[in-house]
């Protein structure tokens, strides 16, 4: 019985010490240089930019929020950059759109097709990986196709990022709600 319990504190104390030891000294939360002392203060400041938490709200009756890809701001202006070409393949979770191939008026033997990859959702310049192909035809069974590098490249995305920080704000300046001073909870 006692070699039991004495079993019992070792496997104990091996388990306090491997928890205590997986600790990193970081303690959850932000840093405090980053906020205002006071509590009034931090509360405003975290309405105001969406963050906040109201328990009336949490008691309300429906389903849960879902994200699609209308709220991605990227996805949503990378659509709205290319939508005068007709897409071949979209695929949101795999954060794939693939243009088919397009032509303007002006040389119907020239052509570009667009593929763009989204490396991350967060709106910077690192966010995607746009490829333009063009494919000139001497005759309809005789093209060339090859990637397109330079301008085109880099105004695709600038455009795309401009439209998805313009998307982003308005969708900060919908979710801001004013504080109106000290609130129950």
């Amino acid at each position: 019985m006692k070699s039991l319990k004495n079993l019992n504190n070792i496997v104990f104390a091996v388990l306090i010490s491997i928890v205590l030891s997986s600790c990193n000294g970081k303690l959850p939360g932000g840093d405090a240089r980053k906020f205002p002392d006071d509590p009034k203060l931090r509360v405003k400041k975290n309405l105001e930019e969406g963050r906040g938490f109201r328990l009336s709200e949490s008691f309300k009756r429906g389903g849960g929020v879902f994200e699609f890809a209308s709220s991605n701001e990227l996805w949503r202006a990378s659509l709205d950059t290319i939508d005068f070409m007709p897409l071949a393949s979209v695929n949101y979770s795999g954060g794939i759109i693939v243009t088919d191939w397009y032509a303007s008026g002006e040389n119907s033997n020239e052509s570009i097709k667009v593929s763009i990859r989204f490396l991350t959702n967060e709106i910077r310049s690192d966010a995607l990986d746009i490829k333009v192909f063009n494919r000139r035809c001497i005759t309809p069974s005789n093209c060339v196709t090859s990637e397109k590098e330079g301008t085109i490249n880099f105004e695709l995305k600038k455009k795309i990022l401009e439209t998805a920080a313009i998307y982003k704000s308005q969708t900060k300046a919908k979710n801001r709600k004013e504080y109106k001073g000290e609130q129950k909870y």
